[in-house]
């Protein structure tokens, strides 16, 4: 099986960042959505970011945030990716200059498949749980039998995963990454280390 990564989203804390990197996650998500109990200030996640060893990827979360305000924290947070989880176009994604991801929220497999091919130019596309309302971080699992066999672009999925259920979903969808967010906090924003540490340890255990 091909190495599956992790992306350890919604921290807050130098010290969730930390233990994440020493855990082994590929990845750490910030959340620049003041409407998210995760979300992180611009001084927050210059502090992270800096603390961070190399090569862990910091990829920024946003959720129809204005150009404006999207090259604001560009020019004060050094980000490597940018993933975005709103109504956001395809020309807005491919307008910065940073690779990108973007997050769908799964009701079919039919939107799924048309969803894609309309974000093929994505790095990535981030699978989640539909929540009315709700543009992520829902802690919801959705069918995993609705995400077509073949998409375009790399699979991070997401939606209610766990170090309970991580190695089923990877089993069965075969994604690039899994992406993890409540189910390794302690509560919304502070993180556990042993969730952390256990949800990573699984996800290596299916190389």
């Amino acid at each position: 099986m091909p190495v599956v990564r992790s992306k350890i989203c919604g921290i807050t804390r130098v010290e969730d960042a930390l233990i994440a990197a020493e855990a082994g996650a590929d990845a750490i998500g910030l959340v620049f959505y003041a409407a998210s109990p995760r979300a992180v200030d611009v001084q927050q996640a210059r502090r992270i970011v800096a603390a961070l060893p190399p090569f862990v990827t910091t990829v920024g979360l946003f959720v129809d945030a204005s150009r404006c305000k999207v090259d604001e924290i560009l020019d004060a947070v050094a980000l490597d990716r940018l993933q975005f989880h709103g109504d956001e176009s395809p020309e807005y994604c491919e307008g910065f200059r940073l690779p990108w991801y973007k997050a769908l929220r799964v009701r079919s497999a039919e939107g799924v498949l048309e969803e894609t091919q309309r974000y093929r130019q994505a790095s990535a596309i981030l699978l989640d749980a539909y929540v009315p309302g709700i543009p992520g971080g829902t802690g919801a699992v959705f069918d995993w039998d609705m995400i077509p066999d073949h998409l375009p672009s790399p699979l991070i999925l997401a939606g209610g995963l766990d170090a309970s259920n991580v190695q089923e979903a990877i089993a069965r969808v075969r994604p690039y990454a899994v992406d993890v967010s409540g189910g390794v906090e302690r509560e919304k924003g502070i993180k556990d280390a042993d969730k952390v540490r256990n949800f990573v340890a699984r996800v290596r255990a299916c190389m």
